[in-house]
């Protein structure tokens, strides 16, 4: 099924029609925004032949490939998830001139003038690269690059679905830091913003600090704080709902890869008091309190992975919250008894949770996971696409924990107080209000910390989509 929007402009202005659809082809939300642009014609290519002809072929001989290659994913994916499309037609000499050569010239004289006006007179300020090593890609592990580029393809939708953006999937041949550095630092000028995905530990922190060092534009890790945010926002609701404060409560986090560092580092600072950390190895993250907050940023170096100091079961004994970001079925109920009253459970891993669902919700106060079939689906697409738009709109220089902090509140604030429960302590992906929400607390905080270099406009749209056709296609 398609659905096309076609939208002419009038004096400048268009309302430009927002539709999400599910699987079966209902819609979750419908939202009309009112966006100016100059005039320029519509391209409605509905009826266009696909760019990559073995989607045509495919159509024309699935009966002759395996069952596996015929069913919806297959098909969904098959030729690819995006393409590149123009935002005006070029169809004569005079608009090819403009566009093109030798009109373009005169823009790149002014660009070389002034590098700034890159963010106006091109895509530079909307577009985001979405780098991967390809070696810790979902729950799958080291992949590679090209069986990582169906995840890139399918994040590069949700930034242009969900927050207007323009993302390019680069997946690189190396997993080497000081190449990715490199690579990445040399194809930076075309991007407003790096989102590093799926490269594992620990040669990611050191691929994040490098970069963020080096360039001038936010990078970020979006597997260590896009979970640390939607983590620390799902936490500050179940807390209100259990009646405890963050500085009260004993936390255990386990797995500590990219994701649960970052958790750790973040619920520190937002003012964790007793935390605890453990491995495959056991406890190996322990500490006074002050000890903790104040190290937080070289977390990775009081890990003592070789010499632990107890069980996970020793760990859990007393605590009141775990957060699993390990492996699958690692707890069971006799281990939840260990646990304080009320105990409240993020079972994160993927695809099987550490506990599963049937046993969470009978033996947790609290129970949340990874999983979109669930109540409580603790997702960083409820962080990402939000805190670039928020980013690019401030012209940010760099992520910062204020603005990780500012994110949590933010997510945890679009659930009411009065529609708090144990099944409700974070908003759904498809909640439009989340993107402005997350993409407004990014850029104020941008602003607060000095690191944005444009100034809010009073009055003008967050998050404007700069489409005027939008198709939406259910395979």
């Amino acid at each position: 099924m398609t659905a096309t929007l076609s939208l002419a402009l009038s004096s400048g202005e268009a309302r430009v029609l927002h539709k999400t659809l599910i699987t079966d082809g209902n819609p979750v939300y419908n939202t009309i925004r009112r966006i100016t642009a100059p005039a320029m014609p519509v391209i409605d290519k509905t009826a266009e032949k696909p760019a990559n002809k073995s989607l045509q072929c495919f159509e024309n001989s699935e009966n002759s490939r395996p069952s596996s290659l015929i069913d919806r994913i297959f098909r969904t994916h098959q030729g690819g998830k995006i393409r590149v499309a123009g935002k005006f037609l070029i169809d004569n000499p005079e608009s090819l001139a403009m566009a093109y050569t030798p009109g373009v010239s005169r823009v790149c004289q002014a660009v070389a003038a002034d590098p700034a006006l890159a963010y106006r007179l091109t895509g530079k300020g909307n577009s985001v690269a979405v780098v991967t090593d390809g070696s810790a890609v979902l729950g799958l592990g080291n992949v590679g690059p090209q069986a990582a580029l169906p995840v890139m393809e399918g994040k590069a939708m949700l930034f242009r679905q969900l927050a207007g953006i323009d993302a390019w999937p680069i997946c690189l041949d190396t997993q080497d830091p000081d190449e990715i550095v490199r690579i990445v630092t040399a194809v930076a000028p075309g991007f407003g913003g790096i989102n590093l995905e799926d490269i594992g530990a620990p040669r990611c922190f050191e691929v994040e600090r490098r970069l963020q060092d080096t360039l001038d534009i936010p990078v970020m890790h979006d597997d260590q704080h896009g979970t640390a945010v939607v983590v620390l926002a799902a936490l500050l609701n179940a807390l209100r709902v259990t009646g405890r404060r963050l500085d009260q409560v004993t936390i255990v986090v386990n797995g500590l890869g990219a994701a649960g560092i970052a958790c750790c580092q973040l619920l520190l600072a937002a003012g964790a008091v007793y935390l605890r950390g453990c491995d495959k190895q056991g406890l190996v993250l322990t500490g006074r309190p002050e000890v903790l907050h104040h190290s937080r940023h070289r977390l990775p170096h009081l890990i003592r992975y070789d010499h632990p100091v107890g069980t996970l079961r020793q760990a859990l004994r007393g605590a009141h919250v775990f957060i699993g970001l390990s492996v699958g079925n690692v707890l069971t109920p006799d281990d939840l008894k260990l646990m304080g009253q009320d105990p409240i459970v993020f079972a994160l891993a993927n695809p099987d949770p550490e506990l599963p669902p049937e046993l969470g919700y009978r033996h947790c106060r609290i129970y949340a996971s990874g999983r979109s079939d669930d109540p409580n689906q603790i997702n960083n697409l409820l962080a990402f696409p939000g805190m670039f738009r928020g980013a690019l709109d401030a012209r940010a220089t760099t992520f910062n924990e204020p603005m990780l902090l500012a994110v949590a509140s933010a997510l945890a604030a679009l659930v009411p107080v009065r529609s708090l429960s144990g099944h409700y302590i974070i908003p759904s992906v498809f909640d439009p209000h989340v993107v402005p929400s997350v993409a407004n607390a990014v850029s104020q905080a941008a602003r607060d910390t000095g690191v944005a270099r444009h100034a809010a406009q009073t009055g003008q749209p967050q998050s404007p989509n700069r489409y005027l056709t939008v198709n939406i296609t259910d395979n």
